[in-house]
């Protein structure tokens, strides 16, 4: 019988609905207090790990951006065994100098946001995790190596500021995401990289340009199907770097992310009701122990 577990989960963007060179590979429909996935999450053996594969927008890209149950999504990673996630993206650049197909591995964000669900707290129990520093350094900087070594135009760092879509952006928008620092424009990697911290898993994203937005002059205005053409370009170079970030991410980890929510906890475990305990269980009984 396969193994039902992984230690490292990766999530596909635009363009990217499955990973090729996963062997022994299974679909199981994972539960979750926070209702269904994105879709099946597909188990397997890449570059001799095992990895855990969803689709962020679905089979057949169903999902817009604000409909993707990121909690779902990481719930069911992180109960299968994930410590480390690798996210795929299409984004839009903001700077002249990253051009359409390069890669970014960013080091920051900026919520534009608003009503997604980024919390698997709430209803009786509280924690306040740091997010000053969104992503894993130390997944990021294997990420962005193994972009490179794949002959992805790779920069590393950078700020990614995240919009609701599914509308593209304003030209006023673009300038003034432009204006406040942003090196990239993207729809998914919040609240997904919140959920992420909050299950303490490490979490890194490859975001592959597929367009300059609609600040730069000399541009055309974004479409659907200049960004399926640039995707379409990248998704080789996208399969060969999880490829390479998976065989050289180091075990164990020895960052700070499978800590995140020492200290964060708020509410005493005499206080929580026992259904908000239940729901996050599968995060905080490592730190109240098991069910009162």
């Amino acid at each position: 019988m396969p193994d039902a577990t992984a230690t490292i989960g990766v999530i596909g963007g635009s363009g990217f609905y499955n990973l090729q060179g996963l062997h022994d590979a299974e679909r199981l429909a994972v539960a979750t207090p926070f209702g269904e996935p994105s879709g099946a999450i597909v188990l397997g053996t890449l570059a001799g790990r095992r990895v855990a594969f969803v689709a962020r927008h679905g089979d057949g890209h169903r999902l817009l951006p604000s409909e993707v149950p990121s909690r779902a999504n990481i719930w069911a990673l992180r109960s299968l065994g994930v410590q480390r996630v690798l996210a795929v993206s299409a984004v839009g650049s903001l700077r002249e100098e990253v051009a359409p197909l390069h890669a970014v591995v960013p080091d920051q964000l900026i919520d534009r946001t608003h009503g997604r669900p980024s919390t698997f707290f709430g209803g009786g129990v509280v924690a306040h995790i740091g997010f000053a520093d969104p992503f894993c350094e130390r997944t990021a900087t294997v990420l962005s190596a193994a972009a490179a070594a794949s002959g992805v135009r790779t920069h590393a760092g950078g700020t990614l500021v995240v919009i609701d879509g599914p509308a593209f952006s304003t030209r006023a928008e673009s300038e003034q995401h432009r204006a406040a620092g942003a090196t990239i424009v993207g729809m998914t990697a919040l609240p997904e990289a919140k959920l992420a911290r909050e299950a303490e898993l490490c979490y890194a994203s490859i975001c592959f340009v597929t367009d300059y937005d609609v600040w730069h002059a000399h541009a055309a205005d974004v479409s659907v199907e200049l960004v399926l053409a640039n995707l379409q370009r990248n998704v080789d170079h996208a399969r060969a770097t999880i490829t390479r970030a998976v065989a050289q991410l180091p075990e164990p980890r020895d960052c700070g992310c499978g800590r995140s929510l020492a200290g964060a906890l708020m509410t005493a475990p005499a206080d929580v009701p026992p259904e908000a305990r239940a729901r996050v269980a599968l995060l905080v009984d490592r730190y109240w122990g098991g069910a009162p």
